[in-house]
Parts: C-alpha cells; sequence; structure tokens
C-alpha cells in the first residue's frame, strides 16, 4: 500500500460470509479497504471519501444475496463481462475498482475494454471482470447503477455542448444532483465536455433571490458578505431584471447570473456587464434554446450557461453484465 492511499474502515456487504441475524448468511469486508490508483486518478480525495460511502450504502441496501449464496458454493469463480445497449459515452469505469475493493475484491481482478469518457456503439463490450461467481453477482447492480446513471448524465451533457460549439459559451452544471452522488455527476460533466459549478455552498458564495429580498437590496447582502468573510470567497449575484443587473455591477461581485431572461433582454444587459465580471445564463434553458440563449448579444456574449437538467433529468444510459462460467 502506498502513502497516498486512502484506507477507509467501514462494514460493506461482500467479502467473506457469516451467520447474522435469523440464521441468514452475511458479506461483509473487513476493514481497511483501499481507493485503487485508477479512481483517485479521476476524482479528487473528497469525491472517493463521497463515492466508497455511497458504495457501501448501496451494497448495505441490498443486503445478502441469498439467491447467490444458495446456490453457488463460495470458492466457485466465473468471468463476466459488461455490454453497451445502447450508443453511448462510457463513464464510471474507474468506479468498478473502488466497488471490488469495497466488496472486499481485488481491485484489478477486471479489465477495460475501452477507454474511459469514449464514445461506443450498440453491442460493444467495455470491461471484463473474473472473480468469486458471488462477489461478482453481488457487485453487478451497484456497478450498473453507476454506469448507467454517470453515462446518462455525459450523453445529456454532451447534447448541450455541441449545441453550443463556435458560439464561446461554456456549460456549466448546477448543485441540482441527486444527493450523495454530486461528486460523481459533476465528474460525468465533466469527462463529456461540461464545466463544473461551486460543488458546494463555500466554493463561491451565491446571492439568490431569496437572500436579496430578506436582505433588502443586493448592495446589502454583498456588503454583509464581504464584512463577514476575511478573506471573502468569490461572489455571484443573481439578477431578475435591468435595475438589479446595474446594482450587480456597481458592487463588482466575480459574477454574474442572469436568472429566466429572454433573448430581448440578454440583449439589453449582457453589455452592461464588464468583461472582467463573468456573466452566467440561467433559467428554463433547454436543448431547443440553449444557442439562441449563448447568440442573444455579439457586442458581449455570456461566460456561461448553467443548466440543471444535465443531472437532475438526465436519462440513463444502458448497459448489462453477462456471466460466464469459470474463472480465467
Amino acid at each position: 500500500m502506498s502513502e497516498d492511499d486512502l484506507e477507509y474502515h467501514a462494514q460493506a456487504a461482500g467479502a467473506s460470509s457469516n451467520m447474522g441475524e435469523c440464521g441468514h448468511p452475511l458479506l461483509h469486508v473487513d476493514p481497511p479497504f483501499v481507493i485503487p490508483a485508477d479512481t483517485s486518478a479521476v476524482l479528487s480525495d473528497t469525491a472517493c471519501v463521497f463515492a466508497a460511502d455511497l458504495i457501501r450504502m448501496a451494497l448495505e441496501e441490498d443486503g445478502p444475496d441469498l439467491t447467490s449464496l444458495g446456490i453457488f458454493p463460495p470458492q466457485e469463480q466465473s468471468s463476466a463481462y459488461i455490454v453497451a445497449k445502447q450508443r453511448t459515452i462510457v463513464v464510471g469505469l474507474p468506479l468498478i475498482s473502488l466497488v471490488f475493493s469495497v466488496i472486499g475484491m481485488a481491485p484489478d481482478a477486471w479489465s477495460a475494454e475501452v477507454k474511459e469518457g469514449s464514445l461506443v456503439e450498440k453491442g460493444t463490450v467495455v470491461a471484463r471482470l473474473h472473480g468469486s461467481t458471488i462477489q461478482l453477482l453481488k457487485a453487478e447492480r451497484v456497478i450498473l447503477n453507476l454506469m448507467t446513471h454517470l453515462s446518462g448524465v455525459a450523453d445529456l451533457t454532451r447534447e448541450y455542448v455541441e449545441r453550443l460549439d463556435g458560439t464561446g459559451v461554456r456549460l456549466l452544471d448546477t448543485r441540482k444532483t441527486l444527493p450523495g452522488h454530486r461528486y460523481l455527476e459533476k465528474y460525468a460533466v465533466r469527462v463529456a465536455g461540461g464545466v463544473n459549478h461551486r460543488m458546494n455552498l463555500a466554493d463561491m458564495l451565491m446571492i439568490k433571490d431569496n437572500h436579496i429580498d430578506a436582505a433588502g437590496s443586493i448592495t446589502a447582502a454583498v456588503e454583509a458578505l464581504r464584512m463577514r468573510y476575511h478573506p471573502c470567497p468569490p461572489i455571484e449575484v443573481e439578477c431578475r431584471n435591468e435595475a438589479e443587473v446595474r446594482e450587480a455591477v456597481a458592487c463588482r461581485p466575480e459574477r454574474i447570473l442572469l436568472d429566466n431572461m429572454g433573448t430581448e433582454l440578454l440583449a439589453e444587459v449582457l453589455p452592461l456587464i464588464p468583461r472582467d465580471i463573468e456573466a452566467e445564463i440561467s433559467g428554463g434553458v433547454t436543448l431547443e434554446t440553449i444557442r439562441e440563449l449563448a447568440l442573444s448579444s455579439r457586442e458581449r456574449p455570456a461566460d456561461f450557461i448553467s443548466v440543471g437538467r444535465i443531472t437532475h433529468s438526465a436519462p440513463s444510459a444502458d448497459f448489462s453484465m453477462k456471466m460466464e462460467r469459470g474463472g480465467i
């Protein structure tokens, strides 16, 4: 184990069997387990922590796999492969190693057949796995749930990115993510060519409509933050109309968000924002409207357009795992 390896001490389903309540056999992993190198190569330390916790919880949700335990002896070995059932961007391969590590298998008991982030056609084998039949079957649904969701996020993100091609405007994600999945979903956005907005509430101070209404004005809210924090983190101000844009510009935040504005209003207010203050368009953006919004002001284009639906409404891609009896 290298000095950079992260160890986590937690119980999860999958590594060895004993008898639990009511005589049912349980599977658990004995601590510690290690964050594999291929996982840590694409995810930050914090993201790895969240991913490991999510995987452990998913395994615990499933409980003991009584079906597999009742059919296969512990020493039974099998091979398996994961196949794409549609044209899709492949995201989540490095998480196979992490699932194996949490479940108690060797993290390298699999091989990738394509590169992470590849666009593959229906029928493409993307990974091959081998090991204990019981453990492979226990890991199957967790691996597939992660890959289908993250690949779906990447597919939808890529569609939005392509609509922005040539505009100079970059696609941002949001905090509209599934609880516990944020770091993984934002990773999928990056793989597909999108840009991450703040990971959490501390990365950037975002003054939204409710903050403004409660504070009394944009100016009052900005001043309160700058008095409270030294140094003050970057500030973004959400604006609903031209008057708020003018007030925000006077406060000199790092970014101004133009919320739910049509192209005509955007054409009027974007030129009011100096180039050294970032401009972000947001609110109700769809595949049908994003390019028009991006081109609303050629004099002063927006820097970003943020879209919540690339994470909260992305349809899952379709993968399946097929077993082949007998170890490699």
